[in-house]
């Protein structure tokens, strides 16, 4: 229910093509840095958002979602999952389409207030995984 396969494609394909990636920072060592690579070789825009606001890949780094002054169509949280929710519920406040956590990022209680809220969700599941297996 939480990370299934239709919603995962829903997402990937029909969800838009600005992802903001939170957690995302110029760390090559980190899962979120490749991540953002596999979503960018795949047409996907990525906008990072770390509080460093770091420039990753070429695209410009946001200090926080509220800050990226377009829209975001996908927020792809690579936080703590005792964190995760609030990402959630600022995805929510921003208009983004849907929310994606991460493999190992889990929060019942966001998924189900992202899902009220209309927008499509995932959790603990990897659009790098997902994505190459759509072509």
């Amino acid at each position: 229910m939480y990370a299934d396969e239709a919603t995962a494609r829903e997402i990937l394909t029909g969800a838009g093509d600005t992802w903001a990636v939170v957690g995302l920072s110029d760390n090559t060592s980190r899962a979120a840095y490749g991540v953002a690579s596999v979503l960018q070789r795949y047409g996907k825009r990525i906008v990072p958002v770390h509080p460093k606001a770091e420039t990753v890949h070429g695209e410009r780094g946001y200090a926080s979602l509220a800050e990226i002054p377009f829209p975001v169509d996908v927020v792809d949280v690579f936080v703590n999952s005792s964190l995760a929710g609030e990402v959630a519920d600022r995805a929510v406040e921003i208009g983004a389409k849907a929310v994606w956590f991460q493999l190992g990022v889990v929060d019942r209680a966001a998924y189900e207030r992202v899902r009220a809220a209309g927008l499509l969700m995932v959790m603990d599941r990897c659009p790098a995984v997902d994505i190459p297996r759509l072509g």
